[in-house]
């Protein structure tokens, strides 16, 4: 107690009167017997049984299948596993994962991974740079709170390690240190194998006061000794195959003489022969012993093409720029990593996903794989990395293609949705539910044409599509033509239906037929449970490069609302115009505590100029700030721009779109508005 001060006492005793919880740091002065041999002190440092529970800062959550790419196509890896590519907050994510209770992952992920490998954003403040050296993102969480950022996320990836596994984290010199620290106490000082050391983005800036940074940090621990069933040494293959070459066989120091070539032949005075007798009569027999024309003997040297690595791996570059993401990490990279520590049908994991080459290389190498990121703009580069990845460079000889397709995975996103309580009730609390959500105004016995008017949203009717009467039937072309036919003529330019996501056979979020545009509100699959006391969570998107990889911890996420978009496509001679005349979210100021205007709340534009009628496959991202006029330095700068715009312009060349262009609207919680418009 000698450490207290009178400020610290009159706080324990207020913490104690109160019943609040006593920081970690005053425990150890209290108690100072329990301190482990050492480990990091900070304000916020939570127990690992706290980590572990399911509480309101971190809840499992469960997964709501978006897509799953599989068939012929994309065959099946085993009869009942999927990959899983996963939009979310890890954290929550990870807290699903160590519930094992989804029927989608259950006994399937938990205490079975095999390897773990993560490049989390090293917390620095530092501003990165991206593809043609442009200003990419900046970490932003520092300190205290990016060490216990870390130290949850790995505490929990423990728990899904197989007794066999093993985990590389990545850091750089700001924060490596610590993470060492917190990782010896999450997985055992005992367990660490290795810190392996890396190439980064070199620089080479004469006016820097210290010497420039070359490399970062691989820390690779392991779960138990059991590892050591699943490590297989790595071989590097030498470029150029070593020329035969026949050396001097004597070394320095004093020798004997030994039988050679049927000769007894003493060494120089002063040296000895550089093999015994036996390893000379193995050399003899390989034909590898001559005598030179002095008479002296001679032995051939191995002609070796792989050599055995060590924890120096700066002969292989750190990073790539294959898909123009920030810090995209280099195939050779994960090559090593997940051939040393796994096998071929073993799961890898990777909750930092970026770019997507964890996950690229595992698919090549054979190994089943579980990724989640955060950003949008993430998931989308590495759909578009599977789906191409039959046309990507072969791990093996760089100067040819892959040339196979991904097997199946599905697209996952991460939410307190629950839809399956909603289906099981009864007709009318499932309309008045919805009609709720939707801020739907109902309509009692309203009929257009013979058809069913459920309610009003503003000035446009509303239909709830009644599924529990279409069992075997979706809301589809069909649907809608007939739909069309009976009230196309009576209504105003919009329409909505509302009806569960997995009855909508759209990809976009409205269909047009004449001057009528019949919109789909989806209902998610999973509808979040008790809906009343889930807290709006703020998920942002990032408006600008320089934010891309900002962390956040989710408490849930919120309801998804498709934002408002009024657009048009200009198709001229040599360019094609899109015009952005509106673009806003849907939530209220109540909501999310704040109040935005027309194109405040736009995060970024995500293009497939080629769209073919089946996949989005991402050709080009337009953050924010790069639609507005200045280069705004924070988001609220970007907001002040974007409010003062009347319309938003964006210029493709003609010759780079195919007939159609299929455009993603991203808002800054996460929502997404699709369209597809036609250029020819």
């Amino acid at each position: 107690m000698e450490n207290l001060d009178k400020n610290d006492i009159e706080f324990l005793i207020d913490c104690l009167e109160k019943g609040k919880e006593i920081p970690e740091q005053y425990k150890y002065a209290l108690f100072p017997t329990k301190q482990k041999e050492y480990e990091l002190v900070y304000a916020g440092k939570k127990r690992k049984e706290d980590i572990l529970a399911d509480n309101e800062e971190a809840k499992a959550v469960p997964l709501q299948i978006e897509k799953i790419f599989n068939g012929k196509r994309y065959p099946l890896v085993l009869k009942d596993w999927h990959n899983f590519l996963i939009f979310g907050d890890n954290l929550q994510i990870l807290k699903t994962f160590y519930e094992d209770k989804d029927n989608r992952i259950k006994g399937k992920i938990k205490g079975r991974v095999k390897l773990i490998y993560i490049d989390p954003p090293f917390g620095t403040g530092d501003v990165y740079d991206g593809a043609n050296g442009h200003s990419a993102y900046s970490a932003k969480r520092k300190g205290a709170d990016f060490v216990e950022f870390l130290r949850r996320r790995l505490y929990l990836l423990n728990e899904l390690l197989d007794e066999d596994g093993s985990i590389f984290v990545r850091m750089d010199y700001h924060f490596g240190h610590y993470a060492k620290i917190i990782m010896d106490e999450v997985f055992g000082k005992g367990n660490f194998l290795n810190e392996i050391i890396i190439n980064r983005i070199k620089k080479s800036d004469s006016g820097a006061k210290k010497f420039n940074v070359a490399t970062d940090s691989l820390f690779l621990y392991v779960k138990t000794e059991q590892y050591k069933d699943n490590f297989k040494p790595y071989y590097k293959r030498l470029q150029n195959k070593k020329e035969n070459r026949w050396h001097a066989m004597d070394s320095q120091g004093r020798g004997s003489p030994l039988n050679i070539l049927g000769k007894l032949m003493h060494p120089p005075t002063g040296r000895h022969w550089t093999f015994g007798q036996e390893s000379i009569h193995k050399l003899e027999k390989l034909g590898r012993i001559r005598l030179s024309k002095t008479g002296n003997p001679q032995y051939l040297i191995d002609s070796t093409e792989s050599i055995l690595i060590d924890s120096n791996w700066t002969d292989i570059p750190g990073y790539s720029t294959g898909t123009g993401y920030p810090t995209e990490n280099s195939e050779q990279l994960l090559e090593r990593v997940i051939k040393s520590f796994s096998k071929e049908g073993d799961l890898v994991m990777d909750v930092f996903a970026g770019s997507g080459t964890t996950l690229a290389v595992a698919e090549k190498l054979g190994r089943r794989w579980v990724g989640c990121d955060i950003g949008k703009l993430s998931i989308y580069t590495i759909q578009k990395r599977l789906l191409e990845i039959d046309k990507s460079r072969d791990l093996e000889n760089q100067k040819k293609v892959y040339g196979k397709p991904a097997k199946s995975f599905a697209v996952v996103s991460a939410g307190l949705y629950d839809l399956e309580k909603v289906l099981h009730q009864v007709k009318d609390r499932y309309i008045q539910f919805v009609s709720d959500l939707f801020e739907v105004e109902r309509l009692e016995n309203k009929k257009i044409g013979g058809v069913t008017i459920d309610g009003k949203k503003g000035e446009f009717y509303v239909q709830i599509f009644p599924y529990w009467e279409f069992k075997d039937a979706n809301v589809d072309e069909e649907y809608i033509e007939d739909l069309h036919k009976n009230i196309g003529k009576k209504i105003d330019e919009r329409f909505y239906i509302i009806a569960p996501a997995n009855s909508v056979d759209f990809i976009t979020d409205y269909y047009e037929i004449g001057d009528v545009r019949y919109y789909f509100l989806k209902v998610p699959y999973q509808i979040i449970k008790e809906l009343h006391k889930v807290q709006f969570k703020k998920l942002r998107q990032p408006q600008s490069k320089n934010n891309i990889n900002d962390l956040d911890d989710a408490i849930g996420f919120h309801f998804i609302k498709q934002p408002e978009v009024l657009s048009k496509l200009e198709v001229k001679k040599d360019k094609v115009n899109l015009r952005i005349k509106k673009f806003k979210s849907q939530y209220t100021e109540e909501e999310t505590g704040e109040k935005l205007g027309n194109f405040e709340s736009l995060a970024m534009l995500l293009i497939d100029l080629q769209y073919n009628g089946e996949m989005f496959l991402m050709t080009k991202y337009i953050f924010a700030d790069d639609l507005t006029k200045k280069n705004e330095e924070s988001e609220e700068d970007v907001k002040k721009e974007l409010k003062k715009q009347k319309e938003i312009k964006v210029e493709f060349n003609r010759k780079e779109c195919g007939k159609n262009i299929m455009i993603i609207y991203v808002d800054i919680y996460g929502n997404e508005f699709k369209e597809i418009l036609k250029v020819k």
